[in-house]
């Protein structure tokens, strides 16, 4: 590692100590690792280019031929396909960072990204975690220490407990609460230890599966519960905070149209959003990511009820799947800026409050799965065309050729349009989506080309339940 390198190094006492500022014209980093795969390891490795640095892929036996693997400078192959045995094998990843010289690591989304141990894990190896530091990460990643958080700076909570001891304990809680509550994990999203729960009943059964799946999918069986809203809208603020006390709220983007927990189609801004409430929610959210330390992106979700009022969930430390809305609305690389935080770059960002949008943008996560069960649909791609043309964008990790693996999430693209307004972003995208093309495999695209002729979305007044309305028509 070459002398002078930027990086979060620790001090004796095992507390982070900020990289001294990089001469003029100098990369913020040498070489970095990115510990993922799939459309966000090639969005790091394009975003590492143009800032002039060189990129490491690692990669299951499944990946060897995947395009990460291709376009990064120097590849190293960590393990068999499951993901327990590579991408989320820490000593392996953190092998491959020293044996390439690779002084810091990108973590993306998913994976490793929100695992504190991990992070603290690079930093005593002399190595950057490009993210928060351990201690924002576990203050805001844990889902019940975020609420005394958000409780703390004034951010809107929907009532809710501490973590559940015991089924008694989920029982007393789900009174006082009143029902339907909502069952949550405290280490994780994504709908793994989510459970709705509508009568007293329900509790004991529910309380204990959602245990089960919280310690699976993250090693920590605390689950927590909420107030149930029916048919709310998912709403999310994006943040940015660099080491120099820098704060910007970069807006919002609209998530309401999900399925099983999981985001199909992401706008920005949302259609529901009115100025006042922008800037009201956003203050709020710079104040409080200010005061408690944080850097680096950050997304912090919120859920708005039929009267328009919003309750913070929760907050994501790392970069989203859908961050490409809010770079074109907002100009912004989002990844190259999260890189240079972490190197310790002082950021020069115009102090708008709230942030100025520049038109409408819609995203399409297009998945390898049934579009009316979601089951996974792995397999041969005989054939791929994505679409092109004005104001359209698809950031995608495969090819004609590439067998989707069994191992991993079903993301295969994303399909991102960028017009004027909302109406002409609708049009363009269900253009794109037109001319997409993927032999071999089913896909969701079926579903995306449904829902954007749907009344309530083109009114944009769609929420989480509106998927489950629309699958009752027929899916092609």
């Amino acid at each position: 590692m070459s002398a002078g390198t930027p990086k979060l190094a620790a001090d004796d006492s095992g507390a982070p100590s900020l990289p001294q500022p990089r001469p003029p014209g100098e990369p913020p980093f040498r070489k970095i690792l990115i510990a993922n795969r799939g459309e966000i390891a090639l969005r790091v490795i394009r975003a590492c280019r143009e800032l002039g640095i060189r990129t490491v892929a690692v990669h299951s036996e499944a990946d060897t031929r995947a395009l990460h693997v291709r376009f990064a400078d120097e590849a190293v192959c960590i393990g068999p396909s499951p993901a327990s045995r590579s991408y989320l094998h820490i000593p392996a990843i953190i092998a491959a960072a020293e044996i390439t010289g690779a002084d810091a690591i990108h973590p993306g989304y998913g994976f490793l990204s929100e695992n504190a141990e991990f992070a603290r894990l690079c930093g005593k190896c002399g190595v950057t975690f490009i993210g928060p530091t351990p201690e924002a990460m576990q203050a805001w990643g844990d889902k019940v220490t975020a609420r005394t958080n958000a409780k703390r700076f004034g951010l809107p909570l929907l009532p809710g407990s501490e973590v559940l001891r015991n089924e008694k304990h989920a029982l007393e809680e789900a009174k006082r609460i009143g029902l339907p509550v909502i069952l949550k994990a405290s280490g994780g999203g994504g709908g793994r230890g989510m459970r709705i729960v509508r009568t007293e009943a329900e509790v004991a059964a529910n309380f204990t599966q959602a245990t089960r799946e919280a310690e699976a999918g993250f090693k920590n069986p605390d689950v927590y519960m909420e107030k149930f809203v029916e048919r709310p809208k998912h709403i999310e603020f994006q943040v940015l905070a660099d080491q120099h006390g820098g704060v910007w709220t970069l807006g919002e983007r609209e998530c309401s149209l999900q399925r099983r927990h999981q985001k199909v189609i992401e706008e920005a801004p949302s259609p529901a959003m009115t100025p006042e409430l922008r800037q009201e929610i956003g203050e709020t959210i710079r104040r409080a990511v200010k005061e408690t330390g944080y850097t680096s992106l950050g997304t912090l979700e919120f859920i708005m009820d039929e009267d328009k009022r919003l309750y913070f969930l929760e907050m994501n430390t790392r970069v989203q799947v859908e961050h490409p809305v809010t770079e074109m609305v907002t100009g912004l690389d989002l990844v190259s800026l999260q890189i240079r935080v972490a190197a310790g770059e002082k950021i020069e960002l115009p102090d708008t409050r709230p942030w100025s949008f520049r038109g409408h943008s819609i995203e399409c996560r297009v998945n390898a799965e049934d579009p009316r069960t979601f089951a996974p649909w792995p397999g041969l791609i005989t054939e791929y065309f994505p679409p092109g043309g004005g104001g359209v964008r698809v950031d995608s990790g495969v090819y004609g050729g590439w067998t989707v693996p069994q191992h991993y999430d079903s993301l295969i693209a994303k399909v991102i349009v960028h017009a004027p307004t909302r109406a002409e972003a609708i049009v363009r995208m269900r253009r794109a989506l037109d001319e997409f093309i993927v032999g071999g495999i089913r896909t969701n695209i079926a579903l995306h080309k449904l829902l954007l002729v749907d009344e309530e979305v083109i009114k944009g007044e769609m929420t989480t339940r509106t998927i489950e309305r629309v699958l009752q028509k027929p899916v092609a």
